[in-house]
């Protein structure tokens, strides 16, 4: 599904990833997760093709990302931080995104009403919260049918019922048989949702595998506790 070999990238002098192997056979939901500089949004925006490493290989879905740009279209992505023009209102911004995927979706609708926006629909993006601005990033992202989706930070500035209306979504996109990478510094919503774990620290990766391998590994039965093992050993 994502295999990825050898894969170093620098900014500048700024190493940030350090001959990351990675091989995410089966379907599931993976967090990728580590402290603020570790690499998470570089390796997930290198999957995506929007960092060129300086070094190493990306397959996706039996391509190589460096000659066959088309994989993209199999993912669907809710980035970290989206920036979208401010005056356009959200129901342009959906429109606009449906016709440059391309695809016929009419699953925008089910997700306007399960996330309480059909009141936005004709607000600019500009004039949003936080958490509104995020709801829309998540019907952006959950609208499509791809089989692998990549969920940077996916939790941020939601209300207690769309964080579980969000769980409920994952679920079921799961369920389908997706592949799902996500990033969180939320550890209770990575616990209750993931499958497997890919801990990168320092630029390359400390561990993968269940929470259950983790604590058996740390000896530690509280999940927080036994991913602060691995900062404090570098070596789980």
């Amino acid at each position: 599904m994502i295999r990825i070999e050898n894969l170093h990238k620098r900014f500048q002098k700024n190493r940030v990833l350090s001959g990351v192997n990675l091989n995410i056979r089966d379907k599931g939901i993976y967090a990728i997760l580590g402290p603020n500089g570790s690499g998470k949004t570089t390796l997930i925006k290198s999957i995506l093709g929007m960092v060129l490493p300086n070094m190493g290989e990306i397959n996706v879905l039996g391509s190589n990302n460096k000659g066959d740009w088309t994989y993209r279209e199999k993912i669907d992505y809710l980035p970290q931080i989206a920036n979208f023009p401010s005056n356009l209102k959200v129901q342009e911004l959906i429109h606009m995104i449906k016709d440059l995927r391309g695809a016929s979706s009419n699953r925008d609708q089910e997700l306007i009403e399960l996330f309480a926006v059909e009141s936005f629909l004709d607000k600019k993006i500009g004039n949003l919260s936080g958490g509104t601005k995020q709801k829309v990033n998540i019907i952006l992202a959950f609208m499509f049918d791809s089989p692998i989706l990549i969920l940077d930070e996916p939790t941020t500035g939601l209300d207690p019922v769309s964080l579980i209306h969000l769980k409920e979504l994952i679920q079921k996109e799961k369920a389908k048989g997706k592949t799902i990478l996500i990033t969180s510094h939320i550890m209770s919503f990575v616990e209750e949702v993931s499958d497997e774990i890919v801990f990168l620290l320092e630029g390359n990766i400390h561990f993968k595998g269940t929470i259950s391998e983790l604590k058996e590994k740390t000896k530690e039965e509280n999940f927080e506790k036994a991913i602060a093992q691995i900062l404090i050993r570098k070596d789980v």
